[in-house]
C-alpha cells in the first residue's frame, strides 16, 4: 500500500475534528477524490472536538428558532443559513459514521464517505449563495437536532442507521420542493437550482440508510418495519408530519408497507 495514500476512517476522524466549515469541506472534497484504502477492522480514537464546528452560529432549542419567509432578502438569507446548517451537520453525520463503527463491509465505509462528499458539495454551494446575498453562515441561530440524534445514537449502528438518515433526513425529501416552490415566487432561481442538486443527492443518501438499516436488521434477526418504532421511541425521534414526498421516499428504498406505515395527519 503506497504511505501517501489515506487510511479513509482514519481521515474521516480527522476531518470530523476540522472546526472551520469551508476548511472541512474543501478537506474532505479533496480527501474523498484523491482516494484510500479502508481498514474495517481499525478500533479509532474518539476524534476531539466532536464535532468541530465554528463558535456561530449560536445553538439554540428548536421552538427559538424563527420561521423565515424569502420573500425579503434577510429572510431568504435566513432560510437558506438553515439549509446550510443542514448540509454542515450532515458533512459530521457521514464522517461519523465512517470513523465510529467497525467491522463493517468495506462497501458501508465507501457509501457514507460518498455521502460526506456530496454533503461537503451541498454545504459549499449554499455558502456561497448566501454570500451573494450579503451573508455567512454562523450570522443566524440554529439548533442541534440532527447531532443531538448521533450522541443518542452513538452505541448502536441499527438505530443510527434507522434514525439519521432515513428518519431526519429524511424529512428533507419532503421539505425541499415547497421550499423550492417558496424561493421560485420570490425570484431566486439559482437557490432553486440548488436546493435541485440537494434533493437528487438526498435521495441516494437515504437509500444508502435504507439499504444499511435492513442490513443491520437481516444481522440481529429483526422485522424493519416493526423495529422501527420501537427505536424511534427508545431514542425520542421526532414524529414525522405530513405531507410527504411519496415519489422521492419510493425513489429513496421505502417500501410500500413503510409507505402505509407513515401518519395521515
Amino acid at each position: 500500500m503506497a504511505a501517501d495514500r489515506l487510511e479513509l476512517r482514519q481521515a474521516a476522524a480527522q476531518w470530523l475534528s476540522v472546526c472551520d466549515p469551508r476548511e472541512k469541506a474543501a478537506a474532505v472534497r479533496q480527501g474523498i477524490a484523491a482516494g484510500g484504502w479502508i481498514d474495517p477492522s481499525a478500533r479509532i480514537a474518539e476524534p476531539a472536538p466532536l464535532p468541530g464546528r465554528p463558535a456561530r452560529p449560536t445553538l439554540v432549542d428548536p421552538a427559538q428558532v424563527p420561521r423565515r419567509s424569502p420573500f425579503t432578502r434577510d429572510g431568504r438569507a435566513a432560510l437558506l443559513h438553515a439549509v446550510a446548517h443542514i448540509e454542515f451537520n450532515a458533512i459530521n453525520l457521514a464522517l461519523d459514521a465512517v470513523w465510529r463503527f467497525p467491522g463493517l463491509p468495506e462497501a458501508y465505509y465507501r457509501d457514507w464517505l460518498r455521502v460526506a462528499g456530496e454533503e461537503a458539495l451541498h454545504f459549499t454551494l449554499v455558502d456561497e449563495h448566501l454570500a451573494t446575498l450579503g451573508h455567512a453562515y454562523g450570522d443566524f441561530d440554529a439548533h442541534d437536532g440532527l447531532w443531538t440524534m448521533a450522541q443518542k445514537t452513538a452505541g448502536d449502528l441499527t438505530a443510527r442507521m434507522a434514525l439519521v438518515p432515513r428518519t431526519l433526513e429524511a424529512r428533507g425529501l419532503d421539505a425541499t420542493p415547497p421550499m423550492q416552490a417558496r424561493l421560485a415566487r420570490a425570484g431566486d432561481a439559482r437557490a432553486v437550482e440548488i436546493l435541485a442538486v440537494i434533493l437528487r443527492d438526498e435521495v441516494g443518501h437515504v437509500a444508502i440508510g435504507n439499504r444499511w438499516y435492513r442490513w443491520c436488521c437481516a444481522r440481529e434477526g429483526l422485522d424493519p418495519v416493526a423495529h422501527y418504532p420501537l427505536l424511534a421511541q427508545r431514542h425520542g425521534a421526532p414524529r414525522l408530519k405530513p405531507p410527504f414526498n411519496l415519489d422521492a421516499r419510493r425513489a429513496a428504498g421505502f417500501d410500500e408497507a413503510e409507505i402505509a406505515a407513515l401518519p395521515q395527519a
